[in-house]
Formats: structure tokens, C-alpha cells, sequence
């Protein structure tokens, strides 16, 4: 077969290749002086990457695979010492070929020793038998469920991610406590990662609802009742931070005068009469129960029947936060986006059903209007209602509906907006992120920077923290645009000015951008070149998601946490059986691991 191959000519187009990638060194030049000494290596393998991705080379690997050589399509670890290496063969095969072309070039090492430096850098040690690390996002009461921490290292945490989105530096700092307590109770390293809000694009307020509480049973397929529902009264003069149990407030009387065992009558919204029991009273309240349904609203009269003292005390619920009416969208119906703050609405129906006002609802980046144009599309909810922009002005939207449920899906505030089409200019770091900033730098480990687009975007985050003294936490970029996949090489290089370093593969804003059917060609491009450039990565979003929040994982969800292997460090978001999440996630990444190493 060699006989009928041009060896020469195959040589040719590989040491052109080596020249392209040398030249291309040049045109990195002052990205790779800026590079931090423990990413060169990474940072001169990806510019020999790109070169050699410049050029069509399927004819060439066709001809290297007939030949029983490398075919170059796995050079990640060391692109020019593999292209070498087929020269080094092609030489042996070619006695014309120059004395320097058969020189003995040093084999590929099998192991990849400073990527694993670099991952253990900003990820810590991880336990035995398991590489990658395992972050997860933090519910509100970490902050104050120290148990709940401590179970969740002990089940695989080794990363806590804190959203800055959410909650407050109060809330924020009990977490950051709880960790740190906890690993240091269970003798381990669990890392803090704080994620600022970045440039999201989020919908405005909508019109307040009224302040009303709807107690509900639960029930069986039949409508028949099944178990009580519980329900806390709290004293109104305290701040309730819990999020799982619901909470009516009471004037403090109310609770201090109560027993268990005594009911609480009243008439409900209806005017239906209802009785609450209560079964426990604790230091935070009242616990009160119902087998009926019941609607209750601020300043609904209530009874309270202290049986030992035979008499009757009355009072009234406090304040009740109100209930955010959404706006239901079909397809063919008109939303407007507005600029001005104002609350959003419903559309407004005559008597007949027809729509006289559509829909409206404001932005909470108000800049975006000026990069927006008509026949641009735009999406709502994390992909879940989209549309196209029919006329936009300076200080509003016309969007028409082009996806949505046939039954009407519900728009609700603060949710996000994306607009694949549109090259929207807002700065990488928000006003809100630098003000997040001094406690971020002052408790974190790493900090992670949402919707980068631009070498720009990076280089404002890294100049802020060189404000604060040190140590500076590292940094992890967040792929989660069109722009910021595009623009990829160079955000790596300049993530790599400091070290560690980390990229985050952000799949849910980043399949609504470039459509759900590109997402695993691109978590896959994304992989490669954070592979090439010694980089870890962070595979992120819905990882097990149906396991965290429903307790049960689809099989489609296993597949993915299998290949999230590949990745340096897996995250999984907050849900109910985030423990059960954590440990099968755990197990899976160990048992693949395993695989891995049998088979390599």
C-alpha cells in the first residue's frame, strides 16, 4: 500500500502544517507573553491546535490511517509532538527523507500531569477512585441547616457553588461558615465558588396580585382528601428565612396565648367556615393543620378557642406577601417588552374574549433596546416561550409569540431573556457584581463570571480583583452565548493570565442561543479545546435534575452524568433529594472512571 502513497507529498503538507502553527504562535504573541507560566504549555498547545484546525485535513488522515499511523484526530495532548511523531514514521518509510526527519523524537507521555495540576488548583483533591469534583449549588437553608452541609460533603460534595443572584451577603456568609465547618469536621477540602449575576437579561415586576393564601390538602386522583395540610403561624415581627414550609403571620399574642391541642376558627375568603389545629408550638411558632381547603388574606379574622382557660381571643393575619398573577401566552398572541419600569399585565379581553391590550411586561436592562432590531428573535423562560420581534422602537418591543403551550405558557418576573439574533453589548461585569465583589474576593475560592463575551469581559473581572488585596480567588469563565462560544480561543488565553483558572460549560442559556439540536455538537467543541488548552472544565446544568428535585433521574439524565465524566468537575443544582442527587451522581463517576482505566 505504501508504494502507491506520495510519502513526500504527505510530509509536505504535515511540515506545512508545523509551519502554519509556528506562524500562528506569532499572531498569539502578546496573548502568550501574557499567558501565567503554569498554563504555557496549555496555551502554545491550543494556537498549534488552531493551526492545525485551519486546514481540511480528512483526505490527509485517511491516507495516515491506511498507512497504520496516526490519523491526528487525537493530538489534544501535544498537537506538534504528535505531528512529529507521524513525520518520525514517515521517515522510516522513506529512505530519501532528510537525516533530521528520522531522528528519534521523544515519545507522548500517557498522562497528563499539569492539567491535573491545574484541575486539583482550583478544584482541590478529590476522593479516591473519582477525578472530577462534584459542585453543588446551595440552597437558601444551608445557611442555616448545618446538618444538611455536613451530609452533603459527606455524600460527594467537594465544590459548594453560591449564587449571587440569590439571597444576601447575610445568608451568604452563614453557608461559607456552615462549609467550612463541616469539612473541617469531616477532615476534608469543600471549596467555595460564588457566581455573580452578571449581564442576564431578566424580565421586569409584574402588577402585585392580591395577598392571599391559599391552603390546600393534599388529595388522591379522586379528589379526596388523603392528609391535613400544615401550615406555621409565625409572630409577624420577625423575617421568616425558611423556604420549604408555608408560613401565615400572626400578631405575636396569637402565638404566645395559643396551646396545643386549641383551634383557630375563621371564614375564609368564600366565606367558608374552617378550623386550624394546632399541633405543635415551638420557639419559631405555631404549627396548625387542616383536613379543608381554605383561602386566607390579609386581615381575615381569626378565633383562637383556648379550651384550658375556656375563652375566646381574636385576631387578624397580618400582611401576606401578594400572589404574582403571571401572564398566560399562546402562539399568535403580541407581547410587549418595555423599557420603562412599570409592572407588567396580562392582556386585557372584552366581553366577547378578543384581546383589546396585549400583554406587557418591562426589562430590567434597559440598554438592551438599542442593540435589538425587527426580525430578530427572542426567547423567554429558558427557551420555554419564544418569539420574533415584529417592530422595535427606543422604548419598546412588539414581539409575536411563535412558541409557547397550545394551552397558554405562564411569563412571570425576573425570568430570563435571550436574544440569539441580536449582538447585545452589555458591559461583563454589572454594577450589582462589583458592589458583590469585596465579599466575594474576601471568602471565595473562585469566583465564576456569567455571560462572557469578550476578552474584555474577562480582563474587567481580573483588573477589579487586582483592587483587593491579596490572596485573589481564581477565576471560572461561564460559556453560556453564541458571542462567548465564537470568541472561545480568546477567552482562554486570557483566562489564562491567572492561575488557576477554570471554564464552565453553562448548557442552559447556551442551548436557548444556539438551539437545543447544537448543544451536544458544542459542550463537545467546548470539551476539546479546554482539553488542548490544559484548562479544566465544569460540565453544568440539569445534571440529574429530575433526581434532585423529583427523586427520580430519567434514563436519558444517567447517560449524561456518565459523560459528564470527561469533564473536571461535574455541578448539580439545589433540589429536595439533593443527597440522594449528590451520591448517585458520586457513584456514577466513580463506576465510570473505573471503565475508563480498564480500558485504556
Amino acid at each position: 500500500m505504501a508504494e502507491s502513497i506520495d510519502i513526500g507529498q504527505l510530509r509536505v503538507q504535515l511540515l506545512s502544517i508545523c509551519d502554519d502553527a509556528i506562524e500562528l504562535e506569532s499572531h498569539y504573541a502578546e496573548d502568550l507573553a501574557a499567558v501565567h507560566p503554569d498554563f504555557r504549555d496549555g496555551a502554545l498547545n491550543l494556537v498549534h491546535y488552531l493551526a492545525l484546525r485551519q486546514t481540511d485535513i480528512r483526505d490527509l488522515q485517511e491516507t495516515l490511517a491506511q498507512l497504520g499511523l496516526s490519523s491526528l484526530d487525537r493530538v489534544d495532548r501535544d498537537v506538534l509532538t504528535s505531528i512529529r511523531a507521524v513525520l518520525a514514521a514517515l521517515a522510516s518509510m522513506s529512505p530519501e527523507a532528510d537525516a533530521d526527519t528520522r531522528s528519534e523524537l521523544p515519545a507522548l507521555e500517557a498522562a497528563r500531569p499539569q492539567k491535573d495540576i491545574n484541575r486539583r488548583a482550583i478544584f482541590g483533591d478529590s476522593p479516591a477512585d473519582r477525578d472530577a469534583a462534584i459542585m453543588v449549588t446551595l440552597p437558601t437553608e444551608a445557611a442555616g441547616n448545618t446538618l444538611l452541609v455536613s451530609e452533603m460533603i459527606t455524600a460527594g460534595m467537594n465544590v459548594a457553588r453560591i449564587n449571587c443572584a440569590r439571597d444576601s451577603e447575610e445568608i451568604w456568609a452563614g453557608m461559607i461558615e456552615n462549609v467550612r465547618n463541616a469539612a473541617d469536621e469531616a477532615s476534608s477540602v469543600c471549596k467555595i465558588v460564588m457566581d455573580l449575576a452578571g449581564p442576564k437579561i431578566r424580565t421586569g415586576d409584574l402588577q402585585p396580585g392580591p395577598r392571599v393564601f391559599h391552603i390546600k390538602p393534599r388529595r388522591d386522583p379522586m379528589g379526596r382528601t388523603i392528609a391535613p395540610r400544615r401550615i406555621r403561624l409565625i409572630p409577624d415581627d420577625i423575617t421568616w428565612r425558611g423556604t420549604k414550609v408555608a408560613v401565615i403571620p400572626v400578631p405575636r399574642e396569637c402565638i404566645e396565648y395559643a396551646h396545643e391541642g386549641d383551634q383557630i376558627r375563621f371564614k375564609d375568603t368564600r366565606g367558608k367556615k374552617r378550623s386550624l389545629s394546632v399541633v405543635i408550638k415551638d420557639e419559631k411558632g405555631l404549627v396548625v393543620e387542616t383536613i379543608k381547603g381554605a383561602y386566607v388574606a390579609s386581615g381575615t379574622k381569626l378565633r383562637l378557642m383556648r379550651d384550658a382557660e375556656g375563652e375566646i381571643l381574636s385576631y387578624r393575619v397580618s400582611e401576606l406577601p401578594s400572589v404574582e398573577q403571571p401572564i398566560l401566552l399562546r402562539p399568535g398572541d403580541t407581547l410587549v417588552l418595555h423599557k420603562e419600569s412599570v409592572p407588567g399585565a396580562p392582556a386585557v379581553e372584552d366581553s366577547l374574549g378578543d384581546i383589546t391590550e396585549p400583554a406587557h411586561i418591562s426589562c430590567r436592562q434597559p440598554e438592551v433596546f438599542e442593540y435589538v432590531a425587527a426580525g430578530e428573535r427572542i426567547s423567554l423562560n429558558d427557551g420555554k416561550i419564544a418569539g420574533i420581534v415584529e417592530t422595535a422602537s427606543d422604548d419598546h418591543l412588539d414581539i409575536e409569540i411563535t412558541k409557547a403551550k397550545p394551552t397558554g405558557s405562564r411569563l412571570r418576573s425576573d425570568r430570563g431573556i435571550n436574544f440569539p439574533d441580536s449582538d447585545i453589548r452589555l458591559p461583563g461585569l454589572t454594577a450589582a457584581d462589583r458592589d458583590t465583589l469585596e465579599f466575594v474576593v474576601a471568602n471565595a475560592d473562585a469566583v465564576s463570571l456569567s455571560f462572557v463575551k469578550r476578552a474584555a469581559d474577562i480582563v474587567m473581572l481580573q483588573d477589579a480583583i487586582d483592587d483587593y488585596p491579596d490572596p485573589h480567588p481564581s477565576i471560572i469563565i461561564k460559556v453560556e452565548t453564541k458571542k462567548g462560544f465564537k470568541n472561545l480561543p480568546k477567552l482562554l488565553l486570557t483566562a489564562m493570565r491567572q492561575h488557576p483558572s477554570a471554564v464552565m460549560i453553562a448548557r442552559g442559556d447556551l442551548a436557548v442561543e444556539c438551539g437545543w439540536e447544537r448543544l451536544a455538537e458544542l459542550q463537545e467543541e467546548i470539551l476539546l479545546l479546554c482539553q488542548v488548552a490544559q484548562m479544566p472544565v465544569i460540565w453544568a446544568t440539569q445534571v440529574l435534575e429530575s433526581e434532585a428535585k423529583k427523586g427520580q433521574p430519567s434514563r436519558a439524565e444517567i447517560s449524561d452524568a456518565a459523560l459528564a465524566q470527561r469533564a473536571d468537575c461535574v455541578m448539580l443544582n439545589k433540589g429536595p433529594h439533593i443527597l440522594t442527587a449528590i451520591s448517585l451522581l458520586d457513584d456514577i463517576l466513580r463506576r465510570m472512571q473505573g471503565r475508563k482505566r480498564r480500558n485504556q
